[in-house]
C-alpha cells in the first residue's frame, strides 16, 4: 500500500499540478441596429450600432468598436464573428457605424463617434456593464477614430464626457497624422492638423495599446512608432506591437479568432485595465 502511495506522488510530481480548468465560454446575446442620434438629423443606416453582450455576466468590460474603409466606406455589420469572439469572453463587444465622406467630411466622422460612445455607454449601464471599464479602438481609419476620441477632448465633452471615461484606447493599422492626401475627407491643412491624434500628444491620455502590421500600407507603421514615442517622452501609458506576417487586412481579420496574437494581448489589455497582464502584475508587485 506505501509503495502505491509513493508511486503515485512520484507520478504526480512528474506530471505537474493540473493545468487550470479553460472558463466556460459565455452565451452570446446579440442586440441589433441601436440608434444613437434621433430625430430630423438621424440616419437610419449610419447612426446605428449592435452590442455582443456576454449573457448572464455582470459588471463586465467594453470593447467600443469603430469599422475601417478609408471614412469612406465599411459597416459594423463586417464584426460578426469578432463581438461574438469579445463575447464569449465576457467582455462586451459594440459596432458601430458612422456617416461616410463624400457625403460628409471631417469632423462629423469623429462627431458620430463621440454621440455612439455617449450612447452605448448609457445604454450598457441598464445592461449590467461597468462602463467605468469601457475601451474604444478600431482598425484602419477606425482605428484613427478611435485614438482621436482619446486623445482629443472636446469630441467627448459635448456628451458631459471626458477622456478619463476611456479607460484604454487600442488603435489597429490606424492614422496618426492626416495629410493632404485626405484632403476630401478633412479639408484644408488645418482641419488636417486637428483631426491627426498626434496634436493631442499629451501625458493625460488614457492607456493605448496599438497595432500595426509588418506588412502594412503607407506609412502606418512609423506613425505608430512616431506615436507611440511621443507619448511615452511624456510618461504616458503606451504598448506598440508590430504583428508578424500580417498585412492591412489580415490584421484585422484574424482578430476574430479568440486565439490570435492581437486578440489575446486585446484581452489582456482589457482584463489589466488599460496594462498587459505582465505590467499588472509587476504594478501590483510596486503597490501601484
Amino acid at each position: 500500500m506505501r509503495i502505491a502511495a509513493c508511486g503515485l506522488l512520484v507520478a504526480l510530481l512528474v506530471a505537474g499540478p493540473a493545468p487550470a480548468e479553460e472558463k466556460k465560454p459565455y452565451e452570446v446575446q446579440v442586440v441589433k441596429g441601436q440608434s444613437y442620434v434621433t430625430g430630423d438629423d438621424a440616419d437610419e443606416v449610419r447612426h446605428k450600432y449592435d452590442l455582443y453582450l456576454p449573457k448572464g455576466a455582470k459588471n463586465y468590460p467594453v470593447f467600443f468598436f469603430i469599422h475601417g474603409g478609408a471614412w469612406r466606406g465599411g459597416s459594423k455589420d463586417s464584426f460578426k464573428k469578432h463581438g461574438e469572439t469579445f463575447a464569449k469572453h465576457g467582455i462586451a463587444f459594440v459596432a458601430t457605424n458612422y456617416r461616410l465622406s463624400p457625403a460628409v467630411t471631417h469632423p462629423a466622422h469623429i462627431e458620430d463617434v463621440a454621440a455612439a460612445f455617449a450612447k452605448a455607454r448609457a445604454d450598457l449601464a441598464k445592461r449590467g456593464a461597468n462602463v467605468k471599464r469601457m475601451f474604444v479602438g478600431g482598425h484602419s481609419a477606425g482605428g484613427h477614430l478611435a485614438a482621436l476620441l482619446a486623445s482629443d477632448p472636446s469630441h467627448l465633452k459635448k456628451h458631459g464626457l471626458a477622456l478619463t471615461d476611456i479607460k484604454g484606447a487600442i488603435p489597429i493599422s490606424g492614422v496618426f497624422v492626416i495629410g493632404n492626401q485626405l484632403k476630401s475627407a478633412f479639408g484644408d491643412a488645418e482641419s488636417q492638423k486637428k483631426a491627426s491624434p498626434q496634436t493631442y500628444v499629451s501625458g493625460k491620455l488614457p492607456p493605448f495599446l496599438i497595432f500595426y502590421a509588418q506588412k502594412e500600407i503607407g506609412a502606418l507603421g512609423k506613425q505608430a512608432e512616431v506615436f507611440g514615442a511621443a507619448v511615452k517622452k511624456l510618461k504616458g501609458n503606451v504598448t506598440v506591437r508590430l504583428i508578424k506576417d500580417r498585412d492591412h487586412g489580415s490584421i484585422m481579420r484574424k482578430a476574430a479568432d479568440k486565439d490570435d496574437d492581437v486578440t489575446r494581448l486585446i484581452f489582456s489589455f482589457i482584463e489589466g485595465d488599460g496594462l498587459l497582464k505582465q505590467e499588472a502584475a509587476k504594478a501590483e508587485k510596486n503597490g501601484d
